[in-house]
């Protein structure tokens, strides 16, 4: 039985890369989730909106700004209903205006985090990690913040040996 899960959503179809906008059938955070999930032997569940988000790379960052402003949560295809069994929790997504996209916090805001440790992992193209960590501590008070990382999303896929390494470190795994 997996101690850590991860919960990842990643963006598929037009994606900016060091700028330019160019389209993918995998998104940049998906291999990332990937690598984390075979590196600690974690189970992996994706985010999944009902509702898809534009393919528009453009339209779709208006659509992520419009949710962060509301605070929205997008309603997702299916939900984790419960992650008591997990000690470690991987928070991973594109830096979207700063933080996770709003659908990623659909599905943890239904989730009791109390003691568990979250470990944020962002893809971005020069945001860094934004606010995301003191996202996690303020939305989210009983859970434990792990130290994340920042992965340039252009760089994800050929990223696995430094995901892995770094993954396995942040579970105690090394």
């Amino acid at each position: 039985m997996a101690d850590s899960l991860v919960i990842y959503y990643s963006r598929k179809g037009q994606n900016y890369f060091s700028g330019s906008i160019r389209s993918v059938s995998k998104g940049n955070t998906e291999y990332a989730a990937e690598y984390i999930a075979s590196a600690v032997g974690a189970d992996i569940f994706e985010v999944d909106t009902v509702r898809p988000y534009s393919e528009d790379y453009t339209e779709c960052t208006e659509e992520a700004k419009r949710e962060k402003k509301d605070s929205a949560r997008p309603e997702l295809k299916e939900y984790i209903p419960d992650v008591s069994q997990y000690r470690d929790v991987f928070v991973c997504g594109p830096c979207w205006w700063g933080t996770f996209p709003m659908a990623v916090f659909s599905q943890l805001d239904r989730l009791d985090l109390d003691g568990k440790k979250l470990i944020p992992v962002m893809t971005h193209e020069g945001s860094g990690l934004g606010s995301c960590e003191s996202d996690l501590k303020r939305l989210y008070p009983g859970a434990i913040v792990g130290e994340g990382l920042a992965i340039r999303g252009g760089e994800a896929q050929s990223s696995e040996r430094m995901i892995t390494q770094w993954a396995k470190r942040a579970v105690g795994k090394d």
